[in-house]
């Protein structure tokens, strides 16, 4: 138990130490270098929601109606956010399976059919857009 705390930890520390960066203030100009930063990031926060408010429009255009866009609109974000989450995945069940699992077969079978569910859930919300769109486009007209 004490082992997997420590690379789960071990893991989190190399996780943020790879992706973070060292931020030096000075004294020259700092509330007006907030404001800046607050006013860049609302800019870039409104473009975000437009960009995206943009791309369920087109999907509403697309498919010809608003329920048919909303949902495929949303099927296209999960299917993005499957890919990492879907890795991540796959790297915890195979430290489970290949770490963890040789002294302890009981997890090593649980490692094992993480991954098989894992990679089924993977492949099922990288199919589900596509069969979506079939069923709507093709059948409906």
């Amino acid at each position: 138990m004490k082992k997997k705390i420590a690379a789960i930890i071990m893991m989190i520390m190399i996780t943020l130490g790879l992706f973070t960066t060292s931020i030096y203030a000075t004294d020259a100009n700092v509330t007006t270098n907030s404001v800046d930063l607050k006013n860049d990031a609302t800019v870039n926060l409104v473009q975000i929601k437009d960009r995206e408010l943009e791309t369920l429009q087109d999907y509403q255009e697309s498919y010809g109606d608003n329920t048919y866009g909303l949902v495929a609109y949303i099927l296209n974000i999960i299917r993005l956010y499957s890919i990492p989450f879907g890795f991540v995945g796959i790297a915890i069940s195979g430290i489970y399976r290949y770490i963890i699992g040789i002294r302890k077969l009981d997890v090593r079978d649980k490692g094992f059919g993480a991954m098989i569910g894992i990679i089924t859930v993977m492949v099922i919300c990288q199919v589900l857009p596509l069969v979506f769109a079939i069923v709507v486009k093709g059948w409906r007209g």
